[in-house]
């Protein structure tokens, strides 16, 4: 599953990012990397964007981005 289709109050842990390039990087450097826990704290009504906690800070995503975050579900 990926971040877009995560539920919110759900906590997630990422196991891989499928984007390319220069997208990848600023995903990588907003501290989505592989292993680390996300917590969803809301979606807009639309869908755009996702709000999460990563690593103890909220970060705001576009659903395309969170589309290229391959998650697993660790509880929630």
């Amino acid at each position: 599953m990926t971040l877009k289709e995560a539920k919110i109050g759900q906590t997630v842990k990422v196991l891989k990012l499928t984007g390319e390039g220069a997208v990848k990087r600023r995903i990588m450097d907003m501290g989505i990397t592989k292993g680390v826990e996300v917590y969803v704290r809301k979606v807009a009504p639309l869908g755009d964007p996702v709000e999460v906690n990563v690593r103890g800070y909220e970060l705001s995503l576009r659903k395309a981005d969170a589309e290229m975050i391959e998650v697993e579900l660790v509880k929630g």
